[in-house]
């Protein structure tokens, strides 16, 4: 299958995307600092949010552009995490906008070890099916066990899986999600952490959809957990 950049929207539109995104997170406390980063894919390559920067306050003309052997183009020096979003690019033509926020809950879960990690990665889902959304929107969400922020090791580890989910729970450093648009990635990381926050009020109290309940989902909406 080949690659395909945003269908109908030019550059100077995804930059601007790419800045409101930022900014309906950070303002939310999704985000804070300058932790995080968003990218979209283009017909000529990548563009990703730079290092170090603030997601609330980007400049659109300061967005990074990379080509697709990894070379910056123009704007300010990209984020450090280029190589996962890369690697979940190349693994997967139908992703074309990705979000990675260090968002509150969703680190607290695994700091908790309140995720039901097992000993095989990819087979992990950081929560239960808790709410109908959850599993409609989100889906399996696995986690990746902690190692420095940049290690290639985990761009690797998220690219087998890059087909299989829309996204992943970094240990120790938050979501990263993947969709067909900056917007819809966002989405879909909503979602993510209001679930996780949930979990969190709910304490034990929290049940999951029984198998009836999944199977009705699938039977009405073709959603299969």
């Amino acid at each position: 299958m080949t690659p395909h950049a945003i269908a109908g929207s030019s550059e100077s539109a995804i930059r601007d995307e790419i800045c409101e995104v930022g900014a309906s997170l950070y303002t939310r406390g999704y985000t804070v600092g300058t932790a995080g980063n968003i990218s979209a894919r283009m017909e000529d390559g990548w563009l990703i949010t730079p290092t170090d920067a603030c997601l609330g306050r980007l400049d659109p003309a300061r967005i990074a552009k990379v080509d697709f052997d990894g070379r910056w183009v123009s704007g300010d020096k990209p984020s450090k995490t280029i190589v996962l979003h890369r690697a979940i690019y190349d693994s997967n033509p139908e992703a074309c906008g990705i979000v990675h926020t260090h968002s509150t809950h969703l680190v607290a879960l695994t700091l908790a070890n309140a995720g039901n990690a097992r000993s095989v990665w990819c087979e992990d889902d950081v929560m239960p099916p808790l709410t109908p959304y959850y599993v409609m929107k989100v889906g399996h969400v696995p986690l990746i066990r902690y190692r420095r922020p940049g290690d290639p090791a985990v761009a690797a580890e998220v690219a087998a899986l890059a087909c299989q989910v829309r996204g992943v729970l970094l240990e120790r450093l938050g979501p990263v999600v993947w969709e067909r648009s900056v917007s819809h990635a966002s989405y879909v990381l909503e979602e993510l952490e209001e679930t996780a926050r949930l979990r969190f009020m709910s304490g034990e109290l929290a049940t999951s959809l029984t198998q009836t309940d999944l199977d009705a989902l699938d039977d009405a909406f073709g959603i299969r957990w």
